[in-house]
């Protein structure tokens, strides 16, 4: 389009793609302004069990996008839930806004409450906070909590900031127990609240933006921190990043700024 002479900046065709500009303020195709790129949106899917975070499987098996609304916009996963795991899927129209998610040096925290078969102590969960290595992978920072005993079952709440592959199921393998369910609750300050299993809502646009100039003004994330804090006294309820909610004490439940701050469509 340069080649041919059609892109100018206010007035002036742009003669090289060597071209910076801070905006879109002035710059032209074929003479007409070019609109600016449309704000991000971010929605919140409670993924039920059963079904693929991807397009299209190969095996022909559900995935996410044979159960979403057909109204919604073009969504994007941000990250993944493997297929037995539930809970809350954040989906966003946003390229720059997925990777900014995902990347763990942004540090985003995300929650998850587990339920498995077997016995754990919490001074093994609190031996997380300084990472593990299983079978020659390294595994960051996790805050993980006993919830509770349910017969020979038990409820643990962990926060990580990496998000590996099977990451908490293999965590808690590796501490000799058997996972028979796992739901992520919350991701960064959204939380999956009282949204129904199989339902989609749109986070607000304030709390978005909210979200979005936080990270920007985070210290990039380093694992040192999280373990000083450990040191210092900060126990199992230190958090991993600095984006993350404040300390709680053992046991409790997370807090969840944006609990009820989505927009039903």
């Amino acid at each position: 389009m340069i080649a041919d002479r059609r892109i100018a900046i206010d007035g002036a065709v742009v003669e090289t793609p060597a071209t910076l500009v801070e905006s879109l303020h002035g710059v032209t195709v074929d003479g007409k302004p070019v609109r600016p790129p449309a704000p991000a949106r971010l929605f919140r899917y409670h993924k039920p069990a059963g079904l693929l975070t991807t397009e299209r499987d190969p095996k022909g098996r559900p995935t996410i996008y044979d159960r979403l609304p057909r109204d919604l916009p073009r969504l994007m996963p941000v990250g993944r839930l493997d297929l037995n795991t539930e809970g809350l899927l954040l989906l966003t129209t946003d390229g720059e806004l997925k990777r900014s998610l995902e990347l763990p040096s942004t540090g985003v925290p995300r929650t998850y409450r587990a339920r498995a078969y077997g016995n754990v102590t919490q001074a093994q969960l609190e031996d997380l906070i300084d990472g593990i290595e299983i079978d020659g992978i390294r595994y960051g920072s996790i805050d993980a909590n006993l919830e509770r005993r349910t017969g020979a079952n038990v409820w643990i709440e962990l926060t990580l900031a990496e998000g590996k592959n099977r990451e908490v199921r293999r965590v808690l393998e590796h501490l000799g127990l058997r996972v028979s369910r796992l739901i992520r609750t919350a991701y960064g300050p959204f939380a999956l609240g009282d949204l129904p299993a199989g339902a989609v809502d749109e986070v607000r646009q304030h709390d978005l933006v909210v979200f979005r100039n936080t990270l920007k003004s985070a210290p990039p994330r380093n694992g040192e921190g999280d373990r000083d804090a450990k040191r210092r006294g900060g126990g199992a309820g230190a958090r991993p990043t600095s984006s993350a909610p404040p300390p709680r004490a053992k046991g409790a439940r997370s807090p969840s700024p944006f609990r009820g701050g989505a927009k039903k469509p």
